[in-house]
């Protein structure tokens, strides 16, 4: 699937997540769940890209794939990867969906809030 096709995908995907929501922080996507972020997308207009924590597999993305590398910041201390890609690019959708779904389970408290 190429980049701007996932990045949809994946910003539905992560809106399906219980209790997630989207908010817009420093002008990017991101999706939030008990008022902390799970997962970043960027700016649609500007690359595609995503940024999970990834606290189990972290390390395993950074040295298997090309498009990922420890976030800036000192988030990638942290486990947070982010996975870059041009607008050509064949984005690999289900593995990030697991990327997501770490993230997720990391960042979610036990019982999810309701929506805003």
């Amino acid at each position: 699937m190429r980049a701007a096709a996932a990045w949809r995908a994946l910003k539905k995907y992560a809106a399906k997540k219980p209790g997630a929501w989207e908010d817009h922080p420093w002008g990017e996507t991101v999706f939030k769940v008990a008022k902390k972020v799970f997962v970043f997308l960027g700016q649609a207009d500007s690359g595609y890209g995503i940024t999970c924590k990834l606290p189990d597999s972290s390390e395993a993305a950074i040295t298997m794939f090309s498009f990922a590398e420890p976030t800036g910041y000192g988030l990638g201390k942290s486990g947070w990867v982010t996975a870059s890609f041009e607008p050509r690019d064949d984005v690999p959708v289900d593995l990030l969906k697991h990327w997501i779904d770490e993230s997720y389970t990391a960042v979610a408290p036990r019982r999810p809030r309701r929506r805003r």
